[in-house]
C-alpha cells in the first residue's frame, strides 16, 4: 500500500509540473521577461509588491516611488541578525558591483523587519559598511508590516530570554526581490543564487525592459 501511495504521489507531482510548465509556456507569449525568468509566482508577478511608506537611514519618510526610481534589489532583514542577513546583503552588494562593472546601475535596498531596534542611524552604519549605495529602510511597526505584506515576506520575533529583552532573534524569509520602475516586482532570488548568477539574470531583465 505504501508503495502504491508513493507511486501515486510521484505521478501527481509529475502531472502538476507538466501543467505548470504548459501554463508558463502559454503565459510566456505575452511576457517580455519570459527569457529571463528562473522562478514563477502563483497568480503572476503582480501578486508581489505594491505601495509602502517607510523611513530611510537619514530619517526621511519615503514611498515605493522614491525607492524604486531605478532598478532595485530589495531584501528584508535586520541588523542584529548574526549570520544570514549579513551574508545575503553582502552577496547582493557583490551582484550590484558586478552589474556596475557592466554599466548597469542597480540600487541595493535593505528593509528592516526589526523596527524596535533598527533605528535610521543603526541602518546607516550597517548599509554603509556593506555598500556605499545601499539604502536602509525602517519605520513604525505598522509601516514595516505593510511593506512586508506587500512583498509576501514572513518575519516573527522570538521570545527573548528573561533579562535579555534586547537580544532576541527574528525568524524571517530570505528572498531578494528585483524591482523595476515601470514594472514593479519582476523576479525573486533564493539564498543559493550566487552573485554572478544574480547579476546575469538581473542584466537580462534590465536589457529587456
Amino acid at each position: 500500500m505504501t508503495r502504491l501511495i508513493a507511486i501515486a504521489a510521484t505521478a501527481a507531482v509529475i502531472l502538476l509540473l507538466g501543467v505548470t510548465y504548459y501554463m508558463t509556456m502559454l503565459a510566456g507569449d505575452d511576457d517580455q521577461f519570459a527569457q529571463c525568468r528562473a522562478s514563477s509566482v502563483a497568480g503572476g508577478a503582480g501578486q508581489i509588491g505594491g505601495p509602502f511608506t517607510l523611513v530611510d537611514e537619514t530619517g526621511k519618510t519615503v514611498t515605493e516611488k522614491d525607492v524604486i526610481d531605478q532598478p532595485a534589489l530589495i531584501y528584508f532583514g535586520y541588523t542584529f541578525c548574526p549570520d544570514v542577513c549579513p551574508l545575503d546583503a553582502a552577496r547582493n552588494a557583490e551582484a550590484v558591483d558586478i552589474l556596475e562593472s557592466r554599466g548597469k546601475i542597480v540600487k541595493p535596498v535593505f528593509i528592516s523587519i526589526d523596527p524596535e531596534r533598527d533605528t535610521p542611524e543603526m541602518l546607516a552604519e550597517f548599509t554603509d559598511y556593506l555598500h556605499p549605495r545601499m539604502l536602509g529602510l525602517t519605520g513604525s511597526a505598522e509601516q514595516v508590516k505593510a511593506a512586508s505584506k506587500a512583498y509576501r515576506t514572513f518575519y516573527q520575533a522570538q521570545k527573548p530570554a528573561e533579562g535579555e529583552e534586547d537580544l532576541y532573534l527574528v525568524d524571517h524569509s530570505t528572498m531578494s526581490y528585483l524591482t523595476l520602475p515601470e514594472h514593479g516586482f519582476v523576479e525573486f532570488f533564493r539564498r543559493d543564487a550566487t552573485a554572478e548568477q544574480m547579476a546575469d539574470r538581473i542584466q537580462c531583465f534590465i536589457d529587456a525592459s
